[in-house]
């Protein structure tokens, strides 16, 4: 017995309503919704915060690896989940792998993790956009999902995996060069043909492989680009009751979107239903799932992000995606970062561990080999994880001066519960809602990009009720 131990999904604090985009283009969109991941955020670092919540909420082992799936990565060349192991703080033992490039590259994973023998950590993240107006700006979105994979010796199951199969054909659908930012896609009516048919043959083969009949599938998710294929897809298959979507309230996110229709399927599963994972990307991918009788919901779930949103305006998302170039701050852009200090701090800027005196408990933030109590000796401080402990505001400042791809900051000097304090800049909160006192979480960001080389580390945000 093979399948998910645990899952989890991150939407962004930011949604913009799709009628802001039609008030300012004077053309009719759809209606809804999509998540809009902050300036500060990128695929790696909503990855972090999914994986989070996935490990948070798990009392096993740690994975023996973690492969991170992307379309939008940070990096090239460079992997990116070694960025995600280092703020994740898995042991120097956990490999850590890049599953990248096409959007397909989020259900290949989890198909090749299902098959695996090992613990596996899936974290798939994307932000889509595209030209304004267009289709890929209106019904793209930014997420994430991570999703634990392992045998039922690991712990208990949340959905067994009990077979699937595939259909693969070469056809142009969608496209990007890698010089280019935005995607293109071919004409719906040919694309809707291919998939239909391959979705014909891969269904009757999935079927055959679980020994299941078509009724005995309760439900089905489907995950796909193109919203006319996926509609025509849940029409052949005939499976009434369909979960996971997210087109009205997040939108398509891309290598993440089949893995978080499948965990907000999950989410609002009943123990014992089997429920068909569908996935229209350059072929056809099926999985099939049974909910285990020991289904235990993540408490965090998809649609308690989803309903703690707040809205950004259309011209704030066109500038966080680079759509609209401002005139930034009259300040020296900053220089990058060194590679040999990050290394040396990376427990710290990557992991916020603090550290505390042996005797007297004090806290330090940044950690120090020597202790403001004279109770601690030299070298006698122990590392203390800090990214799950909250906080509270004691005093903060508005600086509309400072270098920022979206000004104005606040700087807030945080009390953490259990001791330690430091100023820390505070997102994903409106200016006119900071306030002393504010409970606060910290959650892990981008500071800024200067030659190439991301700049993460710890922000904090107010907790989202």
């Amino acid at each position: 017995m093979r399948g998910i131990l645990n899952c989890a999904g991150y939407i962004p604090f930011k949604r913009l309503e799709r009628a802001s985009i039609q008030e300012f283009m004077g053309r009719t969109v759809a209606s809804g919704a999509r998540s809009v991941a902050s300036h500060d955020e990128d695929t790696a670092t909503m990855g972090v915060e999914a994986a989070r919540l996935v490990l948070n909420s798990w009392n096993g082992e740690d994975p023996q690896t973690i492969w991170f799936s992307s379309s939008n990565p940070p990096y090239m060349e460079k992997t990116n989940a070694n960025v995600l192991h280092a703020a994740l703080q898995l042991p120097k033992s956990t490999r850590a792998y890049d599953f990248g490039g096409a959007a397909k590259s989020g259900v290949g994973a989890l198909q090749t993790a299902v098959s695996s023998k090992e613990t596996v950590l899936l974290i798939q993240a994307d932000t889509r956009t595209g030209l304004p107006s267009g289709e890929d700006e209106i019904l793209g979105g930014d997420a994430a999902a991570a999703l634990l994979i392992g045998d039922h010796d690991d712990g208990p199951l949340l959905a067994q995996y009990l077979g699937g199969a595939s259909a693969t054909e070469e056809f142009i659908d969608r496209w990007r060069s890698p010089y280019e930012k935005n995607s293109q896609q071919w004409e719906e009516r040919f694309t809707t043909s291919r998939y239909l048919l391959l979705v014909e043959s891969a269904w009757e083969e999935a079927l055959e492989n679980v020994g299941l009949d078509p009724d005995q599938i309760q439900s089905v998710v489907v995950s796909g680009s193109n919203v006319r294929v996926t509609n025509r897809i849940i029409k052949t298959l005939g499976v009434e009751k369909v979960l996971g979507d997210l087109t009205d309230s997040v939108g398509n996110v891309g290598a993440a979107d089949a893995c978080l229709r499948l965990t907000r399927a999950i989410e609002s599963s009943k123990p014992g239903e089997r429920l068909a994972l569908v996935v229209a990307s350059d072929g056809i991918e099926i999985l099939i799932f049974e909910i285990a009788d020991s289904y235990t919901q993540n408490p965090i779930t998809i649609d308690t992000q989803i309903a703690t949103r707040s809205e950004v305006n259309y011209q704030q998302f066109l500038q966080w995606k680079g759509m609209l170039p401002v005139q930034p701050p009259n300040r020296p852009s900053p220089a990058r970062i060194s590679a040999s200090a990050a290394l040396r701090e990376s427990d710290w800027k990557h992991g916020f561990i603090a550290s505390q005196g042996e005797q007297s408990n004090l806290i330090h933030m940044p950690p120090a080999r020597v202790s403001a109590s004279e109770k601690d000796d030299i070298d006698t401080m122990q590392p203390i994880a800090m990214a799950n402990t909250n906080g509270h505001i004691v005093t903060f400042t508005i600086d509309r001066l400072v270098y920022s791809e979206s000004p104005p900051v606040v700087f807030a000097v945080v009390d953490f519960v259990g001791g330690g304090r430091m100023p820390m800049e505070v997102t994903d909160a409106d200016v006119e809602s900071i306030h002393i006192g504010m409970e606060v979480v910290p959650t892990f960001r981008k500071i800024f990009t200067a030659d190439g080389i991301h700049n993460y580390f710890w922000k904090v945000r107010p907790t989202r009720s």
